[in-house]
């Protein structure tokens, strides 16, 4: 299966591990693969490994796997075809990923959101704080490429897909193997709300963004490097809010 590598791990890998014990339920499940479907590392028309493989990569039962897959068939995001060279395949299209996600985001409250938030909040800064610190030329590079790619971008799904990643290769860059792992989950639970249509994100000033923290990473200062990255989930958060409000009130 395709996968970007992220340092000494995919997001991919990160995002199908082991769930956590407790018997895990189908919903559990279904998160899992729509986020990797919406951070972009499972691209439509792929392949999903065999029930057998996928139940053993996320540590469910096949009968788990199965409740989880029929889910996934009626939100449009999978398809199964029988016979002779089938098996269960992704079916990724913009308007089915976003017409996914702002369902999703209306199934939140704003505190649950709020508690997603902080948890980004904690995650991003000191990624930002470390990379600058640990972070090598190559690091910047790839960053700086991530920040070209956003820019380049022809339609929001591409620029979701440049952001998410560019915020991921932060925190490879911080050479944390947990940080990536949160960064990795946080970016595939966040990234497709935050790039909602209805939040008009500009990617230029997304763009810039991401270059002043580049900057300050390269520069080595942690402090500037913190306070940008945190000052830019904070006001992700405020638009989800406010677009969860908005459409509360419709």
């Amino acid at each position: 299966m395709s996968a970007d590598r992220l340092g000494g791990l995919t997001a991919l890998g990160a995002i199908l591990a082991p769930l956590d014990g407790g018997g895990p339920r189908p919903e559990a499940v279904v998160e899992r693969i729509s986020a990797a479907i919406g951070l972009g590392v499972m691209v439509d028309g792929e392949q999903l490994p065999t029930e057998t493989d996928l139940a053993g990569q996320l540590g469910v039962s096949t009968m788990t796997l199965r409740e989880a897959l029929a889910v996934l068939r009626e939100q449009g995001l999978v398809v199964t075809r029988r016979g002779r060279g089938g098996g269960s395949f992704v079916q990724a299209t913009p308007d089915v990923v976003q017409s996914n996600s702002l369902a999703r985001l209306q199934t939140l409250s704003v505190e649950e959101i709020r508690d997603i938030g902080d948890e980004h909040f904690a995650i991003s800064g000191a990624a930002a704080a470390l990379a600058a610190q640990r972070s090598l030329s190559a690091d910047i590079a790839r960053m700086r490429a991530l920040i070209a790619r956003l820019r380049d971008a022809t339609n929001r799904f591409e620029c979701k897909r440049a952001d998410s990643r560019f915020h991921i290769e932060v925190a490879v860059s911080a050479q944390s193997l947990r940080l990536t792992r949160a960064e990795v989950g946080l970016q595939a639970e966040t990234s497709a709300l935050i790039w909602l249509p209805q939040i008009a994100i500009d990617p230029d000033k997304e763009a810039r963004d991401h270059e002043a923290l580049v900057e300050a990473i390269e520069a080595e200062d942690p402090r500037r490097a913190r306070d940008l990255a945190e000052a830019h989930s904070a006001a992700h958060l405020r638009r989800l809010v406010e677009l969860l409000m908005e459409l509360r009130n419709a």
